[in-house]
């Protein structure tokens, strides 16, 4: 066994000194490669060319067991004949001219042993004194070496190209061990073996002709002191010569493997990165024992560089794409989030936040989803996701145990902490039915308490992984949000509706004499309570009051107001004489009020009727509000804007009694300027004279609701559709001309 000592790996070095150490190494890497040439020459006599002498490279160049002189050159090298060699020797005999001859190639020995050689010859005649040829002289200069280098140089600039333009590393380093079999003048199998992250296993990169179960054997060899030839080096990092596996103790646990393989001898190069990390090790296999000269080791440098340049090359480029991954599957989990989290606060129903909540994690995060509420003490389900409806319905049919200790819901309800698992959930369910394989259980917390719980459910070869885990939880928190600003939406939402319809007439009275009609529809989508207000109610010796008004502002504080008004009006009415001094006792309370209770004016129309045989006597005042219609009988519309303030502003409301007669079929019709100033899409108000030629246009003798009904459709013709911003009120009073007077 002989094992010669390789060249320690270059390391990595910032100051100029080191690299110029390197640069030297590659330059004498490069004359190992191209090599020394050396000068033959020959005497040759008579025409039988008869050897008299040669020099040492001569006899070195056609094999050194032929040192022999004073033979013809054809029998000391039979194979020249063949060559055409023998036959330009002829001709410089006989036409005493010389010949020149570049990159000759000449197939050198016979059989296995042949080997081929390129020389730059000279065949120049020998002349006697008399000028007779007496001979021929060959010089020449073997350029074999040159010649290979050329090829592998040429070999390796197409492998530079391939490099630059990133083609895939197992068609470079393939490439590249081909070449270099090829071209090699001995026999050679090249392997290169690829380190992993952590630089402690080598895996399989290229050996196109080492047996496939050579290959598959040492995939995977663990870098360490006497692991082969490329384990050693590997752990080295420098280069490990084995020229005879037979013996080498390096090869103790792969001698039998490579006695299999008809491998002798083993060279290894480590294959280092510009940092000096481990990249994996380039090894030349021998089918003899061999010991390797200067232009291996140089060959197996070269190699090993452009061998590093690809794989780092392709660890560069494997890194921008799991970057350019990473950073698409980011923009891809924003944007599911976002459509998510779009379409659960699309919704203000808690019950379908959630229901959307399965349907977003089903299929993207998991085959299979459900949604569980805790409502009572006890767990409902109220959404399941599932690819189809037997799937559904079997997911729908299970309910956890809300108090079970085996059941993964009631325990995350309990811990309000994410519970994933590689199995079946604990505890009874349609498990095997829908193959599950695994889940993940997300509690939805809404302010430190769990009030129910998502879960995830796999089938198959599914899997959760941290990202999905993370993903999942981020959007359960979301829906957890929604969910609990749905919920308080509904309940203000409830209590707004619920303190409107106490503010507002239940049903409308049976006033005698009177078709009585109203319109109400507050802007905006109910969670504040309207401004404008409207009553009828009854007073003393068969008199009706009735008012409409608009309290500026909304909400509670408007609410609070619209009661005042409300209430005093019902209080004071059947106290005091007429319509003005009522208004007067509103217009007391409201600038009386404590300012916490809102400090906004009103306007008001507020009145009396009195039924008589021939229809209506009416009374009213108008407090800064819009003026009154009155349609006669004759289908004519008139304004009526008696003068008055805006009520809660100064002491005196300045009111001016206003008084008509209603005959039969004859309306009052009182409304807010939400009706008046509704916009269409350019901007432009309904205004008054719009409203008046819309109730004037009636045919016939309409009810109240009839001009109710009217009204509105010219409303909805004018905005085509468009949302309305203030609230709307109308108040209609028609004489119907059948009420006996009272006493």
């Amino acid at each position: 066994m002989t094992r010669v000592p390789g060249q320690q790996a270059p390391r990595p070095a910032a100051q100029a000194g080191a690299r110029t150490a390197a640069q030297e190494g590659a330059d004498h890497d490069l004359r190992a490669l191209f090599g020394e040439s050396s000068a033959i020459f020959a005497y040759l006599a008579g025409p039988a060319h008869m050897l008299e002498t040669a020099n040492e490279a001569f006899f070195t160049a056609i094999g050194g067991g032929r040192s022999r002189t004073g033979l013809p050159l054809g029998q000391l090298m039979p194979e020249l004949a063949e060559q055409g060699f023998l036959t330009i020797l002829d001709r410089v005999y006989r036409t005493g001219e010389a010949h020149i001859a570049r990159e000759a190639r000449v197939l050198l020995g016979e059989g296995d042993g042949a080997r081929e050689g390129f020389f730059n010859f000279t065949y120049e005649p020998r002349l006697d004194a008399g000028g007779n040829v007496m001979g021929v002289r060959v010089v020449g200069v073997e350029t074999t070496q040159v010649k290979h280098a050329q090829r592998l140089t040429a070999e390796h600039r197409v492998l530079l190209e391939q490099i630059a333009r990133q083609a895939p590393l197992p068609d470079v380093l393939d490439g590249m061990a081909r070449a270099i079999e090829t071209l090699a003048p001995e026999e050679v199998l090249v392997s290169v073996l690829l380190a992993d992250a952590d630089g402690r296993h080598l895996r399989h990169g290229a050996a196109p002709s080492l047996p496939g179960f050579y290959n598959r054997a040492i995939d995977g060899i663990a870098t360490g002191e006497g692991v082969g030839s490329c384990g050693t080096a590997a752990h080295r990092r420098s280069s490990v010569i084995v020229t005879d596996i037979a013996t080498d103790p390096f090869w103790d646990a792969f001698r039998a493997l490579a006695n299999q393989a008809g491998l002798a001898a083993c060279w290894s190069t480590p294959i280092l990165a510009r940092d000096g990390a481990l990249l994996g090790t380039f090894a030349m296999y021998h089918r003899t024992p061999r010991t390797p000269q200067e232009a291996d080791l140089a060959l197996a440098r070269v190699f090993a560089d452009t061998a590093a340049l690809a794989i780092e090359r392709h660890h560069a480029e494997r890194a921008r794409t799991a970057a350019e991954a990473r950073e698409k599957a980011a923009r891809a989990d924003l944007a599911f989030l976002l459509e998510a989290s779009s379409a659960l606060t699309s919704d203000l129903d808690a019950t379908q936040v959630l229901t959307r909540l399965a349907g977003s994690c089903a299929p993207r995060l998991a085959p299979l989803c459900t949604v569980d509420l805790v409502e009572g003490g006890s767990v409902t389900r109220i959404a399941a996701s599932a690819p189809d409806r037997m799937q559904r319905d079997l997911l729908s049919s299970h309910i956890p145990v809300y108090d079970a200790a085996d059941d993964a819901v009631a325990r995350v309800l309990v811990s309000k902490t994410s519970e994933v698992a590689r199995r079946t959930p604990t505890g009874p369910g349609p498990w095997h039915d829908l193959n599950i394989t695994g889940y993940l259980c997300v509690p939805l917390v809404d302010r430190g308490k769990a009030f129910g719980a998502v879960t995830l459910l796999s089938t198959g070869d599914h899997i959760f992984d941290g990202h999905t885990v993370a993903l999942a939880e981020e959007l359960v928190r979301r829906a957890a949000s929604a969910a609990r600003n749905a919920r308080q939406y509904a309940h203000r939402a409830t209590l707004a509706r619920d303190l409107q319809a106490g503010l507002l007439l239940p049903d409308l009275p049976d006033v005698p004499g009177t078709d009585v009609a109203t319109y109400y529809h507050p802007a905006g989508e109910g969670l504040d309570i309207g401004g404008d207000f409207y009553d009828v109610f009854p007073l003393k010796n068969g008199r009706w009051a009735f008012l409409l008004g608009d309290v500026c502002g909304r909400g509670a504080i408007a609410a609070t107001t619209t009661a005042l008004v409300r209430h005093t009006a019902r209080a004071v009415a059947s106290r005091l004489p007429g319509p003005a001094d009522v208004v007067n006792a509103i217009n007391e309370a409201l600038t009386d009020r404590p300012a916490s209770h809102g400090t906004g004016f009103v306007t008001l129309v507020y009145g009396q009727l009195t039924p008589t045989a021939t229809g209506l006597d009416v009374e009213f005042v108008r407090a800064g509000h819009t003026a009154p219609l009155h349609r006669d009988a004759h289908h004519a519309v008139h304004t009526l804007d008696p003068k008055g303030l805006l009520l809660g502003v100064a002491p005196d409301a300045h009111v001016t009694p206003h008084r008509l007669h209603l005959r039969p079929h004859e309306s009052l019709v009182l409304y807010t300027d939400g009706i008046t100033e509704a916009r269409r899409q350019d901007g432009e108000l309904l205004g008054d004279q719009r409203l008046a030629e819309a109730v004037a246009r009636i045919a016939g003798q309409p009810c109240a609701q009839n001009i109710i009904d009217t009204v509105i459709s010219a409303l909805h013709t004018f905005t085509q559709g468009s949302d309305i911003d203030d609230d709307q009120a109308i108040l209609v009073l028609t004489a119907t001309g059948h009420s006996t007077p009272a006493p």
